[in-house]
């Protein structure tokens, strides 16, 4: 587990929520002008998630992406009932991402079961601690698939965003993944290795619930499928 993803409708909206609900004000984070969005961050770490955090992104209405109008954003961000879903509700927890040592590798190990994880695209951002580089999977339609229980790869480069996130007060205790195609998510997570890092149960609908320690005591997020 590398990261949990929240869909905001904007950053100070993301922060509001942050400490509205966890306690905590979430760390400047970044821009990301290849998909023409930004986040905030804070480290999630704990014994069963040793180098994780929580991305509260957001898209950014003062850039213009620097990606094909044939393509989409990352996390089905254009998803317009996604879109509306977090306007009208507030930010969401959308996703999750998970780290592998070769993304490449991890790609086509998914390819025999029929899955798509999309192609990888080299990005980067400047942080007062070294460039961080990575390597991620994104879909040209921008879909997280399976509802967002699939998750998005990434490989990291030398310097993680953990190297340099002080101790939140947050830690992840827990993450469950709830699907109506449960065997196929769970072949597909051990297929790239990542299936230690959640527990996978069948569902009516996808569904991602995490489990938090929080100053404010324990705290559960949920998903909720758009549409």
């Amino acid at each position: 587990m590398d990261h949990l993803v929240v869909l905001a409708p904007d950053l100070p909206t993301g922060a509001a929520w942050c400490e509205r609900t966890l306690g905590i004000t979430p760390t400047a984070g970044g821009e990301h002008p290849l998909m023409g969005t930004h986040n905030r961050i804070f480290n999630v770490s704990g014994p069963a998630h040793p180098r994780a955090y929580l991305e509260i992104i957001a898209i950014n209405t003062a850039s213009v992406p620097a990606i094909p109008t044939s393509a989409r954003r990352w996390f089905d961000m254009d998803d317009a009932a996604l879109q509306q879903q977090v306007t009208e509700q507030g930010p969401q927890l959308i996703h999750w991402v998970a780290a592998v040592p070769d993304v490449a590798q991890a790609c086509a190990d998914l390819a025999p079961l029929g899955i798509e994880r999309g192609a990888i695209i080299t990005a980067s951002r400047p942080t007062p601690n070294g460039l961080l580089q990575w390597q991620i999977t994104v879909r040209d339609d921008g879909q997280r698939l399976m509802g967002g229980c699939l998750p998005t790869l990434i490989q990291w480069g030398d310097v993680h965003p953990c190297d340099s996130l002080a101790a939140s007060g947050v830690h992840l205790q827990h993450l469950r993944l709830e699907h109506p195609q449960a065997a196929t998510l769970q072949a597909a997570c051990d297929a790239v290795g990542v299936a230690h890092a959640a527990a996978i149960g069948a569902g009516d609908v996808p569904c991602i619930t995490v489990q938090l320690g929080t100053p404010r005591g324990p705290v559960t997020l949920t998903s909720i499928a758009a549409g």
